[in-house]
């Protein structure tokens, strides 16, 4: 198989929901640029795709930005090249492999004994090609290991604790990612905190969708962020987290006045917001850092706001009730 670039587990993601913000935006807004400010999993950049010309993509993890790199940059990659790196990976025998940092740390938790020394070598390996890959052929070897290493983790979705009590099957298998033509496209890949990249951006249509609950991104998906940067830290913890970075401020009792900052930063025609009703929920790391009438507040300050909602089942991997959660978006149309 080949990954599209829904096809990993991702708090928050909005694959199910991608249609319908879409339509809402073709029906509701007017233009050819769009800023997907807060990516994650860059779902909704690859759904606006075919209704603009110009296209932002920002998030702060490293992660995600070679995963945007490696489907949306237009640049040539030789498939035969890594159909053949692809092969060579998958096979190998892990008992004549070395131990090394991945199969040190993660093996029997967050993977197989042998999936995490696979996982560690195919990584090395990567790094050791440099001389006769470019830099898509090495984003698009880097996602695919991302996305490979995740579908075979023992976890429930996220990597803020791995599944305990249970015996780990080896199920690594090194598969590609699916790039996306984009030969037409304008497009412009950043890893920013959005704050400060939203004072140097203009553009038609601004998607904002940050993280609202106490739970950090960079800790949550920590073992990604990991393979990446590959600069293989001391890790910390039953979760073996490293030293703690890229902490966000929507994660914060600030997130408020920083919302509000973004808010007031942007230079654009509309602002599209997703909003989700766990503010409710009796779990406090779950529950929104920012409520609904802070959201109305600030949006409606900055032009004429419409209101839309629908019922959807949020991603859960802990024990929170999440019964009758809505998904909203609100459109505001700057100055309107």
């Amino acid at each position: 198989m080949s990954y599209n670039i829904w096809n990993r587990r991702y708090t928050g993601s909005k694959y199910k929901l991608s249609d319908w913000i879409v339509n809402l935006i073709r029906e509701n807004c007017k233009g050819n640029s769009f800023c997907d400010i807060f990516a994650g999993t860059g779902v909704m950049s690859y759904s606006m795709l075919n209704n603009i010309t110009d296209l932002y993509i920002n998030d702060f993890l490293y992660s995600n930005e070679v995963i945007y790199k490696a489907f949306f940059k237009n640049k040539f990659y030789n498939i035969e090249k890594l159909e053949d790196i692809k092969n060579i990976f998958n096979h190998l025998n892990a008992e004549k492999l070395s131990d090394n940092y991945s199969s040190e740390w993660y093996g029997n938790k967050f993977f197989s004994y042998n999936d995490a020394k696979i996982i560690g070598y195919i990584r090395d390996n990567i790094d050791l090609l440099k001389n006769e890959i470019n830099d898509k052929e090495r984003n698009i070897l880097i996602a695919s290991l991302l996305y490979s290493a995740d579908k075979s983790a023992n976890t429930v979705g996220h990597y803020d604790a791995y599944i305990k009590g249970k015996r780990i099957e080896d199920k690594f298998t090194f598969d590609l990612i699916n790039p996306y033509d984009t030969y037409n496209k304008n497009i412009f890949i950043s890893r920013c905190d959005a704050n400060e990249y939203a004072r140097n951006l203009k553009c038609d249509i601004v998607y904002i969708d940050p993280p609202y609950n106490s739970r950090q991104y960079s800790r949550f998906y920590h073992v990604l962020e990991n393979i990446t940067c590959w600069e293989k830290p001391m890790l910390y913890g039953e979760a073996l987290k490293p030293k703690a970075q890229n902490m966000s401020e929507y994660c914060r009792s600030t997130a408020t006045q920083t919302f509000k900052d973004l808010i007031n930063s942007l230079n654009c025609k509309y602002i599209v917001v997703s909003y989700n009703n766990t503010y409710k929920s009796k779990s406090s790391s779950s529950r929104n850092k920012i409520i609904l009438e802070e959201i109305k507040s600030i949006l409606e300050s900055k032009g004429k706001m419409q209101v839309f909602s629908k019922a959807h089942q949020y991603f859960n991997a802990g024990k929170t009730d999440f019964a009758d959660h809505k998904e909203f978006i609100f459109i505001v149309k700057v100055g309107g």
